[in-house]
């Protein structure tokens, strides 16, 4: 399976943010979107980071509340490991394993087109598996 057909079943919009909005912004939008990442994005569509819960609380314990309003800019995570459409759900389960990260961007031609995260992998794979064992319990069942 691959992200495309990810994207296909779960849509393909991302709740982005300007990297100049503040984090107590962020905070907020994460908090009323029930996420654990934003997309920080140009207004071409390109990506310039990706803040998370994680970044958020680094700030937190490096600068304390004065993080608050600072620009995302400042706290994202600004070299961003993304995909494409065509990679498999093996390839990016590898990424976030390497990486050690729940979120990966999907760009295609330079433009953000959809974002993954470990939810949606970790429920596509359960899927295949019990796909799969079904597929080998009814093959045993008519042997």
């Amino acid at each position: 399976m691959t992200v495309a057909r990810i994207l296909a079943e779960k849509g393909s919009s991302v709740v982005t943010v300007s990297p100049d909005k503040t984090l107590e912004e962020v905070i907020q939008i994460l908090a009323e979107k029930r996420i654990g990442a934003l997309v920080v994005a140009h207004a071409d569509g390109s990506v310039a980071g990706i803040i998370s819960e994680r970044d958020i609380m680094r700030a937190l314990a490096r600068h304390g509340g004065a993080t608050f309003d600072a620009p995302v800019s400042d706290h994202m995570t600004a070299d961003v490991t993304t995909c494409g459409k065509s990679t498999t759900i093996e390839e990016v389960m590898g990424l976030m394993t390497e990486g050690r990260f729940r979120h990966v961007p999907v760009c295609e031609n330079g433009r953000l087109a959809g974002l993954i995260s470990i939810g949606d992998v970790v429920a596509r794979r359960i899927a295949t598996v019990e796909a799969e064992h079904q597929a080998l319990r009814d093959y045993i069942t008519t042997a």
